[in-house]
């Protein structure tokens, strides 16, 4: 295989640390980018120096003939446990648990980080082997104990990894079950390929000679689960970052229609000035304080009975108790607009001595703004405008009508 297929992989993971390095200075105490960082900053040094030119440039570096050996193995060992305390993270739960369950993984590896190390100063590794070190001292004391040693463990993370991305991706959904099924492909070439490596070591104990499992085989399967692996942990990561601002702006603009109508029934509020780089998170919460805000000044004009009727008419239509709820918010908000705008001096206001009830009931605003958005706009003082029998006007008819069949018929 050609060192390309690793240099790549390994650029891309730079690539994403050199991205996610900020974040991670901002909030150094969060296990989750901590743990995201680990995992790419291991995963370009496994690529980076599992390279041929990089793994002879380490030889000379130190000056011990094969001393990149314990060197890369590390490297992997430690990728292979920031996947394992990735995932952790990724999952949840309490933190106490998750603080163990790092621990443990953390210092299983560390041990077998310091046995490979040791293994190597205890053995004899004369001739540099740049491609076959693992065939050509199978045999050698120590030294093969120390191939056995990264085998066992490498290949024993990737059998976890594979349990536990199964077992998670048959409780989600969506993006998250992708990544996670494509780690598991991932996952199964990676065991696949350790399974090539044990088997060209056993020939070689059982006297006959099968590198090319090991110098071939395994390196092109090494080559082919990286792609999975890093895009089953990415899609999902890469997904939310790109959901939340979509989800945030669908929400400002959702909540248009009742913000312009509070405004403009207030039209001495100012909103505090944004900047215009804010981030739609931060303009949704500002329209939605606005909207508060509204909701305080029409406080004292809310009328339950007009919230009660237009519940009834909903129900009477046809609707879920849930959407009359909402159709009936939005028809008392309408109402107390009107009432707000016939009392142009807020005696209303100034005799109000507490806040009703309904203030803190508002909880779909999305679903009032768009039953306010619905209908169609009158000119105040039409005579239509007048309450029926029901306690109802026909605007307010008209809110509850427009929410209800719309719900209806979806």
């Amino acid at each position: 295989m050609s060192d390309l297929s690793f240099f790549i992989p390994a650029l891309i993971a730079v690539a994403a640390f050199c991205i996610r390095l900020p974040g991670l200075l901002r909030n150094p105490r969060d296990p989750l980018l901590r743990a995201v960082a680990m995992l790419l900053l291991t995963a370009a040094g496994v690529f980076l120096f599992g390279m041929i030119p990089m793994i002879a440039w380490v030889n000379d570096l130190i000056g011990v003939p094969n001393s990149a050996a314990p060197f890369v193995y590390s490297i992997l060992m430690a990728f292979s446990g920031s996947c394992i305390v990735l995932l952790i993270n990724w999952r949840g739960g309490s933190a106490a648990r998750i603080r163990q369950a790092t621990r443990w993984c953390v210092a299983v590896y560390g041990m077998v980080i310091v046995g490979l190390f040791t293994f190597f100063v205890w053995g004899d590794a004369p001739v540099e082997r740049l491609r076959d070190l693992d065939t050509y001292y199978a045999t050698t004391p120590y030294i093969r104990e120390m191939i056995v040693l990264y085998l066992v463990a490498h290949a024993a993370s990737s059998l976890v990894m594979t349990s536990l991305c199964r077992r998670w991706s048959r409780k989600v959904t969506g993006e998250l079950r992708t990544g996670l099924n494509l780690m598991v492909c991932g996952y199964l070439l990676t065991v696949a390929h350790d399974v090539c490596k044990f088997a060209a070591i056993g020939a070689r104990w059982a006297g006959h000679d099968w590198d090319g499992l090991s110098t071939d085989v395994a390196r092109s399967l090494a080559s082919l689960a990286s792609p999975f692996v890093a895009v089953g942990f990415g899609l999902p990561l890469v997904a939310q970052r790109l959901r939340e601002p979509w989800t945030d702006w669908r929400r400002y603009r959702q909540l248009g229609p009742l913000w312009r109508l509070l405004s403009n029934l207030s039209p001495e509020h100012t909103s505090v000035r944004i900047s215009w780089s804010a981030s739609p998170g931060v303009r949704v919460m500002r329209r939605e304080s606005d909207i508060h805000d509204g909701f305080l000044t029409l406080n004292p004009y809310f009328e339950r009975s007009v919230h009660d009727a237009a519940v009834a008419d909903a129900l009477a239509s046809g609707a879920t108790p849930e959407d009359a709820g909402v159709a009936a918010d939005a028809a008392m908000v309408v109402a107390a607009g009107e009432a707000l705008l016939a009392d142009p001096e807020h005696r209303v206001i100034a005799s109000s001595r507490a806040s009703q009830d309904r203030l803190g009931g508002f909880r779909d605003l999305v679903g009032i703004s768009r039953a306010i958005g619905r209908r169609s706009p009158r000119r105040r003082g039409d005579p239509t405008d007048r309450p029926s029998a029901g306690g109802t006007t026909p605007r307010e008819r008209e809110v509850v009508a427009a929410h209800g069949v719309k719900r209806r018929r979806s």
